[in-house]
């Protein structure tokens, strides 16, 4: 390693080769943590995972069955082999479950009252945590594969929608449409 920040600073080598470098070893040491594991909830697959950004302390997880978990990831047991425990979930017996697989769900970046959701019932879901119900719905023609947030944004509330359709659409939180289309590709985004 000291050779690469040597030839870097000498300038005899390109500082994408060192970041290459650096890059590759990172993930190849990379491991499971076998102190940690999470209590299984979903009858079937995980297909999106995000923990919250604030405190790093909540987890939420959507399956291909429609279900979304919460878990507190906090090692409150003292022991260094423990199991994190699901907080609540929106189970099959929710009133406002995803009919179809959970696509995504994310945290909304500067507080934790509130998540998001979509799934393949063509549907992004806006929740409140505390009461674990839909604050919001917002429905679309062509199934949703993803949605994302801006983690920095402080002056919109938009979501980025991607659907079967090749435009991304914007959701605004603050008025509760879709305020905007961008135009994409020709195919599915």
């Amino acid at each position: 390693m000291l050779g690469y920040i040597f030839a870097r600073h000498a300038g005899l080598d390109d500082p994408l080769r060192l970041r290459r470098t650096e890059s590759t070893r990172r993930v190849l040491s990379l491991e499971l943590n076998k102190g940690k594991e999470v209590e299984r909830i979903h009858g079937s697959g995980v297909s999106t995972l995000d923990i919250e950004p604030v405190e790093g302390r909540y987890m939420l997880s959507g399956g291909s069955d429609g279900i979304i978990v919460l878990y507190d990831l906090e090692n409150c047991t003292g022991k260094p082999f423990y199991t994190c425990k699901a907080v609540c979930s929106v189970g099959r017996s929710h009133p406002d479950v995803h009919k179809f697989s959970v696509e995504t769900v994310q945290w909304y970046p500067h507080d934790t009252g509130m998540f998001t959701s979509s799934s393949f019932d063509k549907t992004l879901k806006i929740w409140d945590t505390n009461t674990l119900q839909p604050a919001d719905e917002f429905n679309f023609e062509g199934t949703v594969y993803s949605h994302h947030m801006s983690p920095v944004a402080t002056k919109h509330c938009l979501i980025a929608v991607g659907t079967k359709s090749p435009k991304v659409q914007l959701c605004d939180l603050k008025s509760g449409s879709c305020s905007h289309i961008l135009q994409g590709t020709k195919s599915e985004t």
